[in-house]
C-alpha cells in the first residue's frame, strides 16, 4: 500500500505545485536525462529529507521522499532466488503466501557452465523474479574470489579465477539490470572468510588486489553497468570495507567512474565519520543504531541517520558529502523504483523451472568415469540410491540466501521420475548428518532423524548395493553452520558425518559406483581411486533432482567444468601452506599473494586431485590447427586465436575450450600460465568447428605495484589452448614489441 501511496503522490505532485510552477518538474519526468532529474530532487529536498533516504527504514527498505513522490527502494536477497517476505522490523517471516520462489543453482554452478548465454540467462530470470516481487535492489551476485576451501559463504561465489568470474558477472548483472532491478554486487571487498568477518583485517599487495580480488567487480561496474555495490564486513589495512577510502574513493568510485550507489551490508558500518568520508551512500543493517543489541525501529539512530544530522548541524560537517550520497540513492532510484518502463517480470514461471533446470545440467561437473561407468546403463533394472543429501531439502539454510521455494524436486525423486516404469529405484540412508530443517522461519517440513548406528547404516547400505545394478551414492556438505554456510566457515576438509566410510564399504560392494557430491567447496576424496564415478553436483536449485537425473542417465550430457581447484588436502592450498593461516580473528596477510588457485599450485608444483577448468563428457574432443594471425604483436594491436575442435565421439556434447597466456620474459614473477579466454561450444558427433579469440594487451599486462600502473612488457609470450589448466592440447606463441 505504502509503494502504491507514494505514486499516487508523485502523479499528484504537479497538480500541488504553485502558479509559479505549473511546468512538470524535471524529477519526475522518466524521459529526461537522469542527471538533470537528480540534480532537480536533490535542490528541493529538505536537509532532514535527504538525511532520511541515505539509511534504512525496515529491514529491507530505505524511504523516499513522501512530500515529493520519490518512492522507497525495496531491496530483497539473492543471489540465487528471491528470498521470502519478513516483517517490517524482525528477520521473522511475514508469513505470506505468495512469496515462494524459485530456486536458482548457487553461483558456483553458474560459474562451472563456463556458458556467458547462460549467465544471462540466469540474470533475466532471476530478474524477472525479483520484478515481479516489486524489488529495488537484488542484493547479489557474490564475486569474491576462492581463496581457501573452508570459507563458508564460497557456494555464492565465482570461483578462484579473476578472468572467469569477471566474464560470467557481466551477463548476471545486465540480466537482471534489464528487468528495472538493480543489481547490487558483493562484497567489495576481500571477503573470504566468514567466522570473523566483522573483525579479520585484510592486508595484502596491491598487485594481488588489482590482479586477483578486485577485476571481477571492476568488470560489474565497468563492463556490466552495476547500479549498486555492496561493502563487506571485513576490515582493509585496518578500516572496515562499507567506509574504506582506498577501496571506494579511490578505486570504486574514482578510477573505475562507479555513479552507482554504494550499500552496506547489514550492520557493516562502525562510524559516523568514516561513513561520511570515505564513500558509504546507504545504510543498512541490524542492530547498528548506537543503542543495545535487539533494538527495534532505532533506524533514526544509524550512523548516517541522526548521528550525522547533528554533526552538520553543529558545523562538523558541511552538506558536499551528503548531497553526493543523496545523488547516488537517487540515481538508483530512478533507474529502478521510478523508473515506468521496466519490465512487469513474472515469478514461478515454467520458463524460470527450465531454466534453474539448464543452468543446473551445464554446471554438472563430471570428474571421473572409469571404463565408461556414466551413464547409468540403459538395461539397469535396480539402482540403489545412498545418502542423506539424496532427500534433504538444500534450499533452505546457509544465511541470506536461503529460499522459500514453490517447489524442489530432491535428487531420489528425480531419479524416481526419470526411471518410473523402466528400474526400480530403492534408497538408503547410509549414514546421519543434520536431521534439521528450518532457516530464518521457513520450514522443510522433512523428518530426517533416524536413531541407528553408523555401522547399522553401512550394513543397510552394503546389503542393498549388492543387489543393485548400479548404485548411486548422493552426499557431500549441506548449509548448516561449519559446512556451506554464512557466518561461519568449515574446520575439515574431508566429507562429514563418516561419509568417507560409506563410501569406501560400497566400493567394495558393487563394480558399478557414482560418487556425487553437493557441496559449494572442495572437498577431500581419500576413496577416489577406489570409486569408478565421481560427479560434482553443486546446490542446484528447484530442479536439482531432475537434472542430477538427466546427467547421470546420459539424457543430457555433462559439459561443466570446475571454476575452482580441488586441492588431495587442504594443505596443497596457497592460503594453508607455510606462513600462511585460517581462520583469522585479527590481522592477516595474504602471504599467497596473486598465487591463489591454480596458479599457487602449479608455481609449487603441487598435483590437484582436479585442475581447475577439469570437466569430463561422454563423448571426447580433438583439438587441431592452431593458427595465429601474427607472430609479431605491436603494444597496440590485437590477435586472433583460432583452432579446430572436432567430435570425435559417438554423442552430441558440449566443449569448454580454454585459452592461456604464458609471459616468458617477465620482470617480475608471474604464474605459470594465466586463464586469458574460453568458449563454450556444442558440437554433434563427428562435427567440427572453429573456435577463435582475440588477444589484446589487456590479457598479457601485470599490475605493477611499484609504478602503480598496468604493464605489458616486450618479449615472448606462449599460447595454451587446452580443456583444463592441466589438459592442454595445443601450444603456440608470439612476440610482444
Amino acid at each position: 500500500m505504502k509503494r502504491q501511496f507514494l505514486l499516487l503522490v508523485a502523479l499528484l505532485v504537479p497538480f500541488m505545485l504553485s502558479a509559479q510552477q505549473k511546468q512538470q518538474p524535471i524529477y519526475l519526468d522518466p524521459n529526461a536525462p537522469i542527471e538533470e532529474r537528480v540534480e532537480d530532487a536533490l535542490s528541493r529536498m529538505t536537509l532532514r529529507e535527504k538525511i532520511a533516504i541515505i539509511h534504512a527504514q525496515s529491514k529491507f527498505s530505505s524511504p523516499g521522499v513522501r512530500r515529493l513522490g520519490i518512492a522507497e527502494l525495496w531491496c530483497t536477497d539473492g543471489p540465487h532466488g528471491i528470498r521470502p517476505e519478513v516483517l517490517w522490523d524482525e528477520w521473522d517471516q511475514a508469513c505470506w503466501t505468495n512469496d515462494s520462489c524459485v530456486a536458482y543453482p548457487a553461483l558456483t554452478c553458474l560459474a562451472a557452465t563456463w556458458n556467458r548465454d547462460i549467465a544471462l540467462r540466469y540474470g533475466v530470470s532471476i530478474g524477472e523474479e525479483a520484478r515481479y516481487r516489486d524489488k529495488d535492489v537484488l542484493l547479489g551476485p557474490g564475486v569474491n574470489i576462492y581463496r581457501t576451501p573452508y570459507c563458508g559463504r564460497n557456494f555464492e561465489y565465482m570461483g578462484e579465477d579473476p578472468y572467469l568470474a569477471s566474464q560470467i558477472v557481466v551477463l548476471y548483472v545486465q540480466g537482471v539490470q534489464q528487468q528495472g532491478v538493480a543489481a547490487c554486487v558483493k562484497h567489495y571487498a576481500l571477503n573470504n572468510e566468514e567466522l570473523y568477518r566483522h573483525q579479520t583485517d585484510v592486508d595484502l599487495s596491491d598487485r594481488a588486489l588489482y590482479e586477483i580480488y578486485l577485476p571481477a567487480f571492476k568488470a560489474a561496474v565497468v563492463e556490466g553497468g552495476a547500479w549498486s555495490i555492496m561493502g563487506s564486513y571485513n576490515k582493509y589495512r585496518g578500516t572496515h570495507a562499507c567506509h574504506n577510502h582506498r577501496l571506494i574513493c579511490e578505486i570504486l568510485k574514482g578510477e573505475w567512474g562507479f555513479d552507482g550507489a554504494v550499500i552496506s551490508d547489514w550492520g557493516g558500518v562502525h562510524s559516523t565519520e568514516e561513513a561520511v568520508l570515505n564513500g558509504l551512500d546507504l545504510e543498512f543493517g541490524t542492530w547498528t543504531d548506537g543503542l543495545t543489541e535487539g533494538a527495534s525501529n532505532a533506524y533514526d539512530n544509524y550512523y548516517l541517520a541522526l548521528p550525522y544530522l547533528k554533526l552538520i548541524e553543529s558545523g562538523v560537517f558541511g552538506t558536499e558529502e551528503l548531497d553526493d550520497k543523496v545523488r547516488c540513492v537517487l540515481r538508483l532510484t530512478f533507474r529502478t523504483a521510478m523508473n515506468p518502463y521496466k519490465p512487469y517480470g513474472a515469478m514461478c514461471s515454467e520458463e524460470h523451472v527450465d531454466a534453474a533446470r539448464t543452468i543446473a545440467e551445464e554446471g554438472i561437473v563430471l570428474l571421473k568415469n572409469k571404463k565408461a561407468n556414466l551413464p547409468v546403463a540403459r538395461d539397469a533394472k535396480r539402482i540403489v540410491v545412498v545418502g542423506e543429501n539424496a532427500v534433504k531439502m538444500m534450499t533452505v539454510g546457509g544465511g541470506s540466501s536461503s529460499l522459500k521455494v514453490q517447489r524442489e524436486v530432491s535428487p531420489l525423486e528425480g531419479l524416481e521420475r526419470y526411471y518410473a516404469g523402466r528400474a526400480e529405484v530403492a534408497w538408503v540412508r547410509g549414514y546421519v548428518g543434520d536431521v534439521t530443517g528450518e532457516y530464518n522461519g521457513v520450514v522443510t517440513g522433512q523428518n530426517l532423524a533416524d536413531s541407528r548406528t553408523a555401522e547399522e547404516l553401512i550394513a543397510e547400505a552394503v546389503e542393498a548395493a549388492r543387489t543393485a545394478d548400479h548404485v548411486i551414492f548422493i552426499g557431500g556438505l549441506n548449509k548448516s553452520e561449519q559446512q556451506d554456510c554464512e557466518g561461519a566457515d568449515r574446520t575439515q576438509y574431508g566429507l562429514p558425518y563418516g561419509q568417507d566410510e560409506v563410501i569406501r564399504a560400497l566400493a567394495a560392494a558393487t563394480k558399478h559406483l557414482t560418487v556425487v557430491i553437493v557441496s559449494g567447496n572442495a572437498v577431500a576424496m581419500p576413496w577416489v581411486d577406489e570409486v569408478e564415478s565421481v560427479v560434482q553436483a553443486w546446490y542446484l536449485g528447484s530442479e536439482s533432482g531432475n537434472a542430477i537425473a538427466r546427467v547421470l542417465s546420459g539424457e543430457v550430457n555433462p559439459s561443466g567444468k570446475l571454476p575452482f581447484t580441488f586441492g588431495m588436502k587442504i594443505e596443497d592450498y596457497p592460503s594453508h601452506s607455510g606462513e600462511c593461516q585460517f581462520p583469522n580473528p585479527d590481522k592477516v596477510y595474504y602471504h599467497d599473494d596473486i598465487f591463489v588457485g591454480y596458479r599457487g599450485f602449479e608455481k609449487r608444483g603441487i598435483k590437484p586431485l582436479f585442475a581447475f577448468g577439469h570437466g569430463l563428457s561422454y563423448t571426447t574432443f580433438k583439438y587441431s590447427d592452431l593458427k595465429v594471425s601474427s607472430e609479431v604483436m605491436g603494444v597496440d594491436d590485437s590477435l586472433r586465436v583460432s583452432l579446430t575442435v572436432t567430435n570425435t565421439g559417438k554423442c552430441a556434447g558440449k566443449e569448454v575450450v580454454q585459452l592461456y597466456v604464458a609471459d616468458k620474459e617477465s620482470s617480475l614473477v608471474r604464474p605459470i600460465k594465466e586463464l586469458k579466454g574460453f568458449e563454450k561450444v556444442e558440437l554433434n558427433a563427428g562435427e567440427s568447428k572453429e573456435v577463435s579469440f582475440v588477444i589484446t594487451r589487456d590479457a598479457l599486462s601485470f599490475y605493477d605495484d611499484q609504478k602503480g600502473e598496468w604493464r605489458a612488457e616486450v618479449g615472448e609470450f606462449e599460447l595454451l589452448v587446452g580443456a583444463a589448466s592441466n589438459d592442454i592440447r595445443l601450444k603456440g606463441g608470439f612476440i610482444l614489441q
